[in-house]
């Protein structure tokens, strides 16, 4: 199956990037390098980037299977062809490093970027890195009965409320007159 979402989304990101970056003031674009050495820190420990990892690999792989496709004969020389070149372009991925740092530069001081590393670089920062996606799912499925619960819960208390507020100006019917017949 050929998946392009994850690279023409990655493409969109970074043109939406690039299109922020040029908006900003020129002040807001400058960091130091303090400020940048802290934002890298941050981006590694927390590993912002690590999603991205497969662009390159995935975009090689539909590369191959379309020109393959196209060229079933060559398939060797493009096999070789391609792994050549995206090995040539894996160096790349430090521009990718680089802005995320930069982004992160914008948002956090270095203070809170070294913060935010030193946490993510620790054993618990670590666990939550790893096993926060877990914690996630699990707290979703609890979301869910417990919304589910309440749901039933407050359709029950308030069926019973309007229940008792019909009932209580509901017209009482008029009392039986002396010497006539209930119908009961």
């Amino acid at each position: 199956m050929i998946r392009l979402n994850p690279i023409r989304l990655f493409a969109l990101a970074a043109a939406s990037s690039v299109m922020i970056l040029a908006s900003l003031p020129a002040s807001a674009q400058e960091v130091s390098e303090e400020h940048l050495k802290a934002a890298r820190a941050a981006v590694a420990a927390i590993k912002a980037t690590d999603p991205f990892d497969a662009i390159l690999p995935e975009a090689a792989a539909v590369l191959k299977q379309t020109l393959i496709q196209k060229n079933p004969d060559m398939q060797e020389v493009i096999i070789k062809t391609i792994d050549d070149k995206t090995l040539a372009l894996a160096p790349r991925r430090t521009d990718l490093e680089k802005e995320a740092a930069l982004a992160y530069a914008r948002v956090f001081s270095a203070e809170e970027l070294t913060a935010i590393a030193s946490f993510y670089g620790s054993p618990a920062g670590q666990k939550l890195l790893s096993d926060g996606p877990i914690v996630v799912r699990e707290l979703g499925k609890a979301a869910d009965i417990w919304q589910r619960g309440v749901a039933r819960d407050l359709a029950n208390e308030v069926g019973k409320a309007l229940d008792a507020i019909v009932a209580q100006n509901a017209p009482k019917a008029p009392a039986p007159a002396e010497g006539q017949p209930t119908n009961n």
